[in-house]
């Protein structure tokens, strides 16, 4: 997902640099010369609550405050962010979003319709080869695993799996944080609830989460709006499916009023990974290529784990001991990890495509 150079590239150019990582001082200096010149990075969906996106926003706009940060539409979802691609391939103008960050998913389809374009960062040997694809078109960037964030003010009982989401006392409770027909979140969070139920290929486990999510509509327990911090404090959705990343961050962010606590499900439990890539269409590329170094530098993947997420280069940081110690103090215990899963690129999409295509004929329920 990512790329270089002066403001219009040719295509003999742009295949050569696409081929290399920038691996010198004079060549990261090139690209640090010519994204100033360009001086705007426009980004999309990324809330400053998410992953610890605000600080590392912040922290790009320190090091580099001569690149204008323009931030679009800081709540859409993965599949709006490739709308926004399409919709401004001729428009350079401040629509028109230069990078995105997207769930695994969306990456190889984002990539076979030529929405982005490759780059490769230069850390680009300490991502996992399963974590990226291999022309440098997209990589993944972070990780967390599904949980539920419970404002226990209102809930007394916290519910600690899935079907526990099915009881009585749960009535006009639960919610997903985004859209199962948009959101790669919402999409897992579906999955998730399939595959507790004992599914085991993909497709199944969407049914199987659709049918889930049917039955609690159906008792009144699903609460058909998108969970944010707001509503979950307000009680307005006092329990929420999220990733690990954004409920610790919420949870923090309410400074226990009202107190909150974060579970990891027993079963089902469905590790995300998410991924970066450029658009092929972006106005300012050479920014767009200095962003990513950035949040592949050791400084980028740290600000994203003060955010709860594990950043893609987590065990090169820590083989290394680049991870501070009250940094991993902060981390959920090991073991609520053991039993994560890490779909498969083909399971995602077959999950995405069950659950997607299916959400309004089984659920019905219109999230907002």
């Amino acid at each position: 997902m990512f790329k270089f150079t002066g403001k219009v590239l040719s295509l003999t150019a742009a295949s050569l640099m696409a081929a290399t990582a920038i691996t010198s001082a004079q060549s990261m200096d090139e690209l640090v010369a010519a994204a100033k010149a360009e001086g705007q990075l426009t980004t999309i969906a990324l809330p400053h609550n998410w992953c610890g996106y605000g600080d590392v926003i912040a922290g790009f706009k320190a090091k580099y405050p001569e690149i204008t940060i323009n931030e679009l539409n800081p709540d859409a979802g993965s599949a709006d962010e490739i709308e926004a691609i399409k919709a401004n391939k001729d428009n350079k103008g401040p629509q028109a979003p230069d990078v995105i960050d997207v769930g695994l998913s969306f990456g190889p389809t984002a990539k076979a319709e030529d929405l982005i374009q490759p780059y490769k960062v230069s850390t680009w040997d300490t991502i996992p080869d399963s974590a990226k694809d291999a022309d440098g078109y997209w990589y993944g960037d972070y990780y967390g695993v599904l949980a539920f964030i419970v404002n226990t003010d209102i809930v007394k009982n916290v519910p600690q799996d899935w079907a526990d989401l099915l009881k009585d006392e749960y009535a006009n409770s639960v919610s997903l944080s985004g859209d199962p027909r948009t959101s790669n979140q919402a999409i897992q969070a579906v999955y998730a609830a399939g595959l507790a139920s004992g599914a085991t290929d993909a497709k199944t486990s969407g049914e199987k989460g659709l049918e889930f999510f049917k039955e609690l509509n159906a008792k009144g327990n699903f609460v058909p709006i998108t969970a944010k911090a707001a509503p979950i404090a307000q009680g307005a959705t006092p329990i929420a499916v999220a990733w690990d990343y954004n409920a610790l961050a919420w949870r923090d962010g309410f400074l226990d009023n009202p107190p909150a606590e974060v579970v990891v499900p027993k079963t089902g439990v469905v590790a995300g990974v998410y991924v970066q890539a450029i658009s092929a269409y972006a106005p300012h590329p050479n920014a767009a290529k200095l962003w990513m170094e950035y949040l592949y530098s050791d400084e980028g993947q740290l600000g994203w784990l003060k955010g709860y997420c594990h950043p893609i280069r987590f065990n090169d940081l820590a083989k290394n001991g680049k991870i501070p110690q009250e940094l991993l103090d902060k981390l959920p215990p090991a073991e609520s990890y053991e039993k994560a899963v890490f779909p498969t690129l083909e399971e995602q999409g077959v999950a995405k495509e069950t659950i997607t295509k299916n959400w309004d004929a089984v659920v019905g329920a219109n999230v907002q």
